[in-house]
């Protein structure tokens, strides 16, 4: 469950940035398989994961972080 409230709001923030999946996914340096993963929330993100695409969207890991995770 905690890695699908992630995968929602990476989603949100790349789709807001207008970042195409296969666009971001080379920005951050993974697979677009990966980062479907993730944003489907079948993959939980690690820290560098979120670090890399909190750098690449120019928001903080605060601004990131699911509402209810706060």
């Amino acid at each position: 469950m905690e890695g699908e409230k992630w995968g929602r709001r990476i989603r949100a923030f790349r789709k807001l940035k207008g970042f195409t999946q296969e666009g971001f996914a080379k920005e951050i340096g993974v697979s677009v398989s990966l980062l479907g993963e993730v944003e489907r929330g079948n993959r939980n993100p690690s820290e560098s994961f979120l670090i890399e695409v909190a750098d690449v969207l120019r928001v903080s890991i605060e601004e990131l972080r699911p509402p209810e995770d706060k």
